[in-house]
């Protein structure tokens, strides 16, 4: 089984990346390898910022690692807040609640609520670097729904679906979410290499 860092300090996040991965990769954490400092995030895209962590660890650490960003974007607000997601509602931290308050407000009275989640992987494996999307499609209801997942899960409806990802629960959620669309792929890449 390969080995990877994964640089994230999410632990909700690399619970989600495991459990789409089973026991094809064995992931470890940024905690395990010994990396405490905040890894920088200052890119304007989610490619950049992906790219900026796993060079980070990989730079430092000299093991194949990869590295996500993920961002939230909604077509009324000219795919904001994107690459700002987790601080959409400034601060200090990932403050969901807060930032789900903000979403909500700003798409107050606004008809379109068509929006995407984008997660973006960074692979650097023997220092040649991949990158791997994931796209879902939905829909920001105007309400809270749910009480499984994590972020704007319980106000995302994904299309095709009539529950939120957090009305859906994980098992569902991480077969068909935009980061269990990239997993798929950073897993098919590293089968066939």
């Amino acid at each position: 089984m390969k080995r990877f860092v994964f640089a994230t300090n999410n632990r909700h996040k690399l619970e989600e990346v495991q459990a789409i991965l089973g026991d094809r990769v064995e992931l470890v954490s940024l905690q395990q390898t010994g990396c405490t400092e905040e890894i920088p995030e200052t890119g304007k895209t989610l490619e950049e910022n992906a790219l900026q962590k796993a060079r980070y660890i990989y730079e430092r650490y000299h093991t194949d690692c990869f590295a996500d960003d993920t961002g939230l974007e909604v077509e009324a607000l000219g795919g904001a807040p994107g690459v700002y997601s987790a601080r959409y509602a400034g601060g200090e931290g990932h403050d969901s609640e807060a930032n789900m308050r903000k979403l909500l407000q700003d798409l107050e009275g606004v008809e379109n609520r068509q929006a995407r989640f984008r997660t973006v992987f960074a692979l650097i494996v023997n220092g040649k670097e991949h990158l791997f999307e994931g796209i879902v499609n939905g829909t920001i209801l105007k309400v809270r729904r749910g009480t499984s997942g994590f972020g704007y899960d319980p106000i995302f409806m994904p299309d095709g679906y009539n529950k939120t990802f957090a009305e859906l629960g994980n098992d569902i959620k991480n077969r068909i979410s935009h980061r269990a669309i990239a997993s798929d792929k950073l897993c098919k890449f590293l089968k066939q290499h």
